[in-house]
């Protein structure tokens, strides 16, 4: 399995790609190529380009949630390129409308819009991408310091309820040697994405997980996530996007944290 970062919100001194508070991951495993997240803007056009990668090509897109840092660069791509015959596989619910404090944060397409233009896939399951890729579908709640939270509202159906990203999703690449977990926000808890990523694959060795883990706080809960992480003798982390400095810094005191950024490549036999 080959990974390629396309879009972060840091970038690296002397490679000369363009960044954003977003998140977008180029997969090869399998014979297949997938696009994991399209982050906000055209630059995951523009940065693949200049990577030498053709988006063209592609046989899956797959959405982690519905928020727009993740899937509003699908609109450049589709722009640029004839996806009707790519599979886009997400959580059946990514693309309800999406808004916080009355701005619109969720996918620039509708569900009836996905559905015109690509091989829409909708899985609240499990799905297996290749042998060896997995996406996990809709992840429970199985620890107690990582309970459900509302960001916003959604719009379904004329009514109005508080969005708690039942759809947060990932995807896990499993090998001889174990798990690598590849996540987008982990709205749902990077715990839990990670306990239920042992179960489905019935493996519980952690080779690494890259992606936002959605803490900023230096609170009981990014306690909790630590010794969790630390407990499951995980190789290496790649915390990114929605992670803050201080996370970062607690997380580095007692775990291998590696620094992530745009063209950042990550290669797992």
């Amino acid at each position: 399995m080959k990974l390629k970062v396309l879009v972060d919100n840091n970038t690296y001194i002397d490679q000369y790609f363009l960044g954003e508070p977003a998140a977008s991951y180029y997969i090869e495993c399998g014979g297949k190529k997938i696009l994991f997240d399209t982050g906000y803007s055209d630059i995951v056009v523009s940065n693949a380009e200049k990577m030498g990668i053709d988006l063209g090509s592609l046989d899956y897109i797959v959405i982690s949630h519905g928020h727009d840092d993740h899937t509003r660069g699908l609109k450049f791509i589709n722009e640029r390129f004839d996806i009707s015959n790519i599979k886009l596989i997400s959580h059946p619910e990514c693309f309800d409308p999406k808004f916080f404090e009355d701005n619109f944060i969720g996918s620039p397409f509708s569900l009836d819009e996905i559905k015109s233009f690509t091989d829409y896939l909708p899985c609240k399951g499990t799905f297996n991408i290749t042998d060896d890729l997995v996406f996990l579908g809709e992840v429970p709640v199985v620890c107690d310091f990582e309970k459900r939270y509302s960001i916003g509202e959604k719009h379904v159906d004329g009514k109005k309820t508080e969005d708690h990203l039942i759809e947060d999703s990932a995807v896990v690449y499993k090998n001889e040697d174990g798990l690598f977990i590849i996540t987008g926000c982990s709205h749902c808890g990077i715990c839990n994405i990670i306990e239920y990523a042992k179960k489905i694959c019935k493996d519980d060795r952690i080779i690494g997980v890259i992606g936002g883990f959605h803490l900023f706080e230096d609170d009981e809960r990014l306690k909790y996530t630590v010794e969790y992480l630390e407990s499951n003798k995980i190789e290496t982390l790649y915390p990114c996007h929605c992670v803050s400095l201080k996370a970062k810094a607690k997380m580095m005191s007692r775990l291998n944290v590696k620094e992530v950024g745009v063209n950042m490549e990550i290669s797992i036999k």
